[in-house]
């Protein structure tokens, strides 16, 4: 999987996937020096689990999505204080409402969090990063 990011001014870039062709865009905030016009990346990290999530939830109960009439995901995240700001804690408060079970639901959410999100278990992986600046490896 591969995204192309590229700076539109001040700190507000666009990001493109590669595999789907959606662009989203993110920008700082005003304290940072940006104009709050996007997510911040950081929120975005919250919308990729949540959305992880939810599309698993939904996958997993496929035969039951019909009876569901509701499926929201609220992710709040406290951050580290010092740098780097990474996320310490995530709550995930899911709300599914219809005419299926709470071990339909507690299933599907479990299965989620425990073994499918990917984006979830990204955020706690050993994740080999690689930096190349102008063609440099640094």
């Amino acid at each position: 999987m591969k995204v192309n990011l590229n700076w539109q001014g001040k700190l507000k870039f666009e990001s493109t996937g590669e595999t789907t062709g959606h662009t989203v865009a993110m920008d700082a905030n005003e304290a940072a020096g940006g104009d709050a016009s996007a997510p911040s990346p950081m929120e975005m990290v919250l919308h990729g689990a949540a959305g992880c999530m939810a599309i698993d939830i939904g996958v997993i109960l496929r035969h039951h999505m019909e009876k569901v009439t509701k499926l929201e995901i609220e992710a709040d995240g406290e951050r580290s204080e010092t740098e780097p700001k990474y996320y310490k804690h995530i709550k995930m408060n899911i709300v599914i409402d219809g005419d299926i079970t709470a071990k339909q639901a507690q299933r599907a959410a479990d299965l989620s969090k425990d073994k499918y999100c990917s984006a979830v278990h990204s955020l706690v992986a050993d994740v080999d990063l690689k930096v190349i600046l102008n063609g440099e490896a640094l």
